[in-house]
């Protein structure tokens, strides 16, 4: 369906969709920053989509100074107008509002756009906002499909605008640090043989998700938004209003869990390791919520060849359970082990008793790494042997992000309109990142191992 709707001109295509697409419901956050820049070099943002997402980038922008935020586009008038009031009593302008993209495009000068629209929008989105002259900020995944996702990385080179796409652990200051500094540079871990990542989500947080009728689009609008794509029968208005507060539940309107919560993690395996998969195997089901389409909890296994020898990465994700220890990343060493996540809590590094201590006490005493903890070994004499691995010394990573966790990577974005700097996730490298995660439910539900060629990743 997308790569469709992308074969035709912007015109076209609005002529045929009618409006932009909204998301889920949320109540807007209190926020507070900087006032209002008068800077010269001030920037013009739109935004496309004010659902949550929205609200949250917004969150992580209120103190970024030389923004000027000018107008905003959903297909609800309710999340149009909660966007408008939070930005005049926040900042005392109004913002332009419509529930027409193309319209909005048209009418703005904008400088950029914030993309924060269901997945299925994403690339029609994006090429739209690329071609109208505008840099773009797109939530992840880039696309439902990589179809979608070559379209947006063509559009980006054909039109030489900006697209950032938001894997933000990419700017985040403790993954950079310890990708540059003690993965590659100083190779604290030795060889990485193993990854695991994970992201649970409790059964209370995975409901469908329900809405007052009264403040949700009509079926007209929903369909015009695309909400009954991929449907072989026609959807009453109950249906369509389903799909557009739970589209993560649908395959034409998302990649489901695995792209949902695993794109972000995945994606570190792939940057961590400097390497695409050669491979992946899964396995899924609806193990609860037998009504969905997607499976309600994957798990799947990539195979790398990195310059250092061979890896495997695991991922399981699951929407019906919490446990597990939050959500994180873990690279596994022959002389150590990193566990990495955007919450401090579940951020930690672990020296093998086997591995020098020498380059692990100079990164102490340069302030680097904090030792937490001292092995406790048996001293029992009496002991011949044991097979029981050795327990780890405990260190500490440097650094808490004390702003919001999106923040460092909307600041590398305007920085890079401005010309300071570089993007640190644009949609070429999103695509090399994130080509493989298109196969995952694939390689799930029917039960094979994937072998990667240049057509399944080519970006």
């Amino acid at each position: 369906m997308e790569k469709n709707l992308l074969s035709l001109t912007r015109r076209d295509f609005l002529a045929k969709s009618g409006i932009g697409a909204g998301l889920a419901l949320g109540s807007p956050s209190i926020l507070k920053g900087s006032q209002k820049s008068e800077r010269a070099d001030e920037i013009r943002v739109g935004f496309i989509g004010c659902g949550k997402q929205q609200e949250v980038l917004l969150n992580a922008m209120v103190n970024i100074p030389g923004i000027h935020y000018a107008a905003a586009v959903d297909i609800m008038p309710d999340r149009l107008g909660r966007a408008f009031g939070t930005i005049r009593a926040r900042f005392g302008n109004n913002i332009a509002r419509y529930v027409d993209v193309e319209e909005m495009l048209e009418k703005e000068s904008l400088d950029a756009v914030f993309i924060a629209t269901p997945d299925f929008w994403h690339a029609p989105h994006t090429v739209m906002a690329l071609e109208a002259g505008c840099h773009v900020y797109c939530e992840k995944m880039m696309s439902n499909s990589i179809e979608g996702a070559r379209n947006i990385v063509e559009a980006m080179e054909r039109t030489g605008k900006l697209c950032q796409i938001g894997h933000q652990r990419r700017s985040n200051p403790r993954y950079r640090f310890t990708q540059q500094e003690l993965l590659h540079k100083h190779q604290i871990c030795g060889q990485i043989t193993n990854i695991n990542g994970q992201w649970n989500r409790a059964l209370s947080a995975s409901q469908d998700i329900v809405s007052k009728p009264s403040i949700l689009p009509d079926a007209a609008t929903l369909r015009r938004a695309g909400f009954d794509q991929g449907s072989e029968k026609a959807l009453t208005e109950e249906q369509l209003r389903h799909r557009f507060l739970n589209w993560r539940f649908y395959k034409s309107l998302s990649g489901g869990p695995i792209s949902d919560l695993g794109a972000h993690q995945i994606d570190i395996f792939n940057w961590y390791l400097g390497a695409p998969p050669k491979s992946v195997m899964a396995s899924g089901g609806r193990s609860y919520f037998k009504e969905r389409e997607h499976f309600d909890n994957v798990m799947c296994v990539f195979e790398y060849d990195t310059p250092h020898g061979n890896a495997r990465a695991f991922y399981q994700v699951l929407t019906t359970t919490s446990a597990g220890g939050g959500y994180y990343e873990s690279f596994m060493g022959t002389d150590g082990t990193i566990q990495i996540s955007e919450r401090a809590t579940y951020t930690n590094i672990y020296k093998e008793s086997s591995a020098d201590s020498a380059p692990w006490d100079e990164l102490v005493r340069r302030g680097i790494l904090k030792k937490e903890g001292v092995a406790q070994t048996s001293t029992d004499k009496n002991v011949i042997a044991s097979y029981a691995s050795a327990p780890p010394d405990k260190y500490a990573l440097p650094g808490d992000l004390n702003k919001p966790p999106h923040q460092p990577h909307i600041e590398n974005f305007f920085q890079a309109i401005r010309g300071e700097a570089s993007l640190t996730c644009d949609a070429r490298h999103a695509l090399e990142s994130e080509a493989p995660i298109y196969w995952v439910n694939q390689a799930a539900e029917n039960k094979e191992i994937i072998t990667f060629t240049e057509e399944h990743l080519h970006a």
